[in-house]
């Protein structure tokens, strides 16, 4: 739950606000950014203390709240989450890579010394990690929301919340939701195609369904996935391969651990066949 403001801004004061990059592509940032007419709002309820996204003078802790982009994948990013952390009354967590480890984590299912030989010309230059990890995996986050990128709304709502000392409202169902909402045809019902809806966390306003494709699982895992159903359906009624399944999962929340350990347990029924 996110904490109150009350307990670190002082009396007439207002909450303080921090947004840090991690190992991203800043798509999150630009969707608080993206707000526009919210943000000048936002800006009469907050001090927007440190954002370097938007503002070239930082400003020292400690920090009301505190929105994280981005997974970890080097030593000192371990180092600096922790700083951040200490500085943060309440900590949120903003994206599929602060959230899952984004696409950066497909290197968690192979030999990450590979992707290094194969890409950089001097490899001895590089200094990571083997895995690319969520934040939550170093330090204690108090909200996570999720997206690739994430939802304005969704994240306005989660400021709102931490503004007003009350829970996000950010529901937990899946995007077959808002396909019934928006009056969508069901895509593997009516053309056979593949489609991670029914495991993956509302919040796009399902996109990719409403223009005839199958969800990508931008979103994560929603609440209580049923993985095992899909993948059974996926291959014995659409007659897709276990490679498609694997990579199906293996997209911008790879290792969230419902997913990974899905594609994981396809990939080692694919090896037995």
């Amino acid at each position: 739950m996110v904490q109150p403001a009350r307990a670190v801004a002082a009396s007439g004061e207002k909450p303080r606000l921090a947004v840090w990059k991690f190992t991203s592509c800043d798509g999150c940032q630009l969707s608080l950014l993206d707000c526009e007419d919210e943000l000048l709002q936002l800006a009469d309820r907050v001090e927007i203390a440190y954002f370097m996204e938007a503002s070239s003078a930082p400003q020292s802790g400690p920090y009301d709240l505190s929105l994280v982009e981005g997974s970890i994948t080097t030593p000192d990013e371990v180092r600096r989450i922790r700083e951040v952390r200490a500085q943060s009354r309440t900590l949120v967590t903003i994206g599929a890579c602060a959230t899952a480890g984004g696409i950066q984590a497909l290197r968690n299912f192979a030999d990450v010394d590979d992707f290094i030989a194969a890409v950089y010309a001097h490899p001895e230059y590089i200094e990571t990690l083997k895995t690319s990890t969520p934040i939550s995996a170093h330090v204690p986050v108090d909200f996570e929301l999720q997206g690739c990128p994430i939802n304005k709304r969704q994240l306005l709502e989660v400021i709102s919340a931490f503004l007003h000392r009350r829970p996000p409202q950010v529901p937990p169902h899946s995007v077959c939701i808002e396909c019934k909402l928006r009056g969508n045809v069901c895509v593997w019902v009516a053309h056979g195609t593949p489609c991670l809806g029914p495991v993956t966390h509302a919040g796009c306003g399902a996109i990719c369904p409403t223009y005839t494709r199958g969800c990508y699982g931008c979103y994560g895992p929603k609440e209580n996935p049923n993985t095992a159903s899909l993948c059974h359906w996926w291959q014995e009624e659409l007659g897709a391969e276990k490679v498609q399944v694997i990579e199906n999962l293996r997209n911008f929340n790879a290792a969230a651990p419902v997913f990974a350990e899905a594609s994981r347990r396809q990939e080692g029924e694919r090896d037995q066949e």
